[in-house]
């Protein structure tokens, strides 16, 4: 089982029950300023789970490329990744548990499509929740014992194990029921059952019902319209079929594994320290070249999705030095990423010199930070492990950070390899006075987002089209939008263009834009083929494939794009715009901010 054969298989499983396949999105979500980065394959579907009609109807599948960091410390495990790919299918307000626990299962288990052993397989639902007075999911329970599933296999997990969502703050989540293969080991306790660590329970398929919409106070509303989220790890799924013990030991990792091993002559597989650093090296070098090299990429810097990419390239770094590479090696398995996935994600292929120059600026950068670093660092472990709390103060921390740019996470890696720790409420407390803890700024600037606050939310974003369409006025139809963050405060809107707008064009662009809110438009959507949206002059910058249908926004006779909404029904509601910064992005990009006054 390749992961070509297993994207095939799903895909081809779910069309045959009346799904339409849908196109994957951007790394980079554009309209939820919640999160960094694309977690989940049901996260660009939000508004549709919320209740928008999609235009390729109701049952949908698809793969997504993910970036997930909140288990960045587990990485080099048998199971843990940064980026990786999910499967998925959805239904939107169409069927619900019985059929989802029926098909997941049938896709598992039937001889025509992956042809698990039943007996292995066992599952877990939710138990319930008095505190937030959701039920247990006994429902799910009784299908499973429908389906063949014993009691015995059955098990009540609380919220931490079978509950998803909502993304961000608010949202659409519920309670999940996940399937597992006992893959022989022992237990490691009378009591083992999925959801223990030891590795006997693998998960391979999580079915997420979003019976609820949580709110900004913290209740749970039930939901008019329950959806169905289903979800399974590409690469998890091919290491399961193939019997791998790891998903480092399999076609998505052996190649680059290789570069690793040209570079720090060793051999993966021999010194299980060495091969974690490997395993980490292989994984961060994906998830940047993937963060770089997607539609609305980014590059390293200290705010937001930068941040975390120059983290992940540094910790990379600092792991190929722990393997005695003293030179740039980065590009090496970086370079075999490009060429294992471009054949998918073709705009790895179209940006190639770009993502490997980032790498290597970034791997220049931070080499020296590295070495004068590590040096400061091992002249104060002495003194510290004379005293009895063995903490590196946060201060010291935050010296590191700020004299010799050495990231608080770096810090922490190398006090836990001394048996120390960080202080890190005292490094927090240091960074704020100096105003130069980067991560706090990008939580402040990513709050809200366009499911929390959909009115006013919902204004910006058509605001965004109004300025899209008055900058390729002013400046010319290269500009291209790159990106763009909505809260309910304000706007930022990428787009390409090489140099600062004069005071002159920024006027002109908001002069426009107002003209066409006081004009009170009407704003109307059709549904159409995205050949048919190119020929009637849409804007739209389509990736490798789209949907069959897509929403074509009309705004009078002034703007005609692509989008999956939402808007308002006439821009004399949006309300005064105001242009509040031009700044530089990144090379070629520039970015407005701008409010509603």
């Amino acid at each position: 089982m390749t992961g070509k054969e297993l994207r095939e298989k799903y895909i081809n499983f779910f069309v045959s029950k009346g799904h339409k396949q849908v196109s994957g999105k951007s790394l980079i979500p554009e309209n939820d300023p919640t999160v960094l980065f694309t977690t989940a394959g049901m996260h660009p579907l939000v508004p549709y789970l919320l209740g928008q009609e999609h235009p390729a109807g109701k049952r949908l599948v698809n793969y997504q490329k993910c970036i997930r960091t909140g288990d960045i410390d587990s990485v080099g495990d048998a199971t843990h990744l940064t980026f990786f790919e999910m499967l998925g299918n959805w239904s939107l307000g169409d069927y619900f548990k019985e059929e989802a626990l029926a098909w997941s299962y049938e896709f598992l288990t039937s001889k025509e499509w992956l042809g698990i052993d039943k007996k292995k397989l066992s599952v877990t639902v939710f138990e319930g929740e008095e505190e937030t007075g959701v039920p247990p999911d006994t429902e799910a329970i009784e299908i499973w014992k429908k389906l063949g599933i014993p009691e015995e296999r059955i098990y009540m997990l609380p919220r931490e194990d079978n509950w998803w969502g909502p993304a961000g703050e608010t949202g659409p989540c519920g309670p999940d029921s996940e399937m597992f293969i006992d893959v022989g080991k022992a237990a490691c306790k009378a009591d083992c059952k999925p959801g223990c660590s030891c590795g006997k329970y693998i998960e391979i398929w999580n079915d997420v019902f979003m019976q609820y919409n949580k709110q900004k106070d913290g209740t749970y509303e039930k939901m008019a319209r329950p959806c169905v989220d289903t979800g399974m790890g590409l690469e998890r799924t091919v290491a399961i079929m193939l019997g791998k013990k790891s998903v480092y030991d399999t076609e998505f990792f052996i190649p680059i594994l290789k570069k690793i091993e040209q570079a720090s002559g060793l051999v993966y597989g021999t010194n299980e320290d060495k091969d974690i650093s490997m395993r980490i090296i292989a994984d961060h070098v994906k998830a940047s070249v993937f963060m770089i090299g997607d539609p609305n990429g980014i590059k390293p810097s200290n705010l937001g999705q930068g941040y975390i990419l120059r983290r992940l390239i540094r910790r990379a770094i600092r792991h190929g030095r722990k393997l005695g590479v003293t030179g740039q090696f980065l590009s090496l398995p970086a370079g075999v990423v490009i060429e294992m996935y471009g054949g998918t994600y073709p705009e790895l292929l179209e940006k190639k010199d770009f993502i490997l120059k980032e790498i290597e600026i970034e791997e220049e950068r931070f080499s020296s930070t590295l070495a004068k670093g590590e040096a400061e660092f091992e002249k104060m472990v002495p003194n510290i492990l004379k005293g009895k709390e063995r903490v590196i103060p946060g201060r010291l921390a935050f010296r590191l950070y700020d004299t010799f740019g050495f990231p608080i996470e770096i810090t922490q890696e190398l006090a836990a390899e001394h048996g120390l720790t960080v202080d890190t409420q005292g490094f927090d407390e240091a960074a704020r006075k100096h105003q130069e803890l980067s991560k706090m700024g990008a939580d402040k600037v990513f709050k809200g987002g366009l499911a929390d606050s959909g009115e006013i939310t919902t204004k910006y974003h058509t605001a965004t089209h109004l300025l899209h369409k008055a900058l390729r006025m002013v400046l010319g139809d290269h500009v291209q939008q790159k990106g763009s963050n909505i809260t309910s405060e304000r706007l930022r809107f990428d787009f390409a263009h090489e140099q600062a707008m004069t005071p002159d064009e920024i006027k002109k662009v908001e002069d426009i834009v107002n003209r066409q809110i006081e004009a009170n438009l009407p704003i109307a959507m059709e549904l159409m083929s995205p050949a048919a949206a190119k020929e009637q002059g849409a804007l739209a910058f389509f990736e490798n494939k789209y949907e069959e249908e897509v929403k074509v926004y009309n705004i009078g006779d002034f703007s005609k794009e692509v989008c999956g909404g939402p808007h308002v029904e006439r821009t004399g509601v949006v309300g005064k715009f105001k242009i509040t910064k031009e700044q530089s992005s990144s090379a070629g990009v520039r970015r407005i901010r701008g409010e509603l006054v």
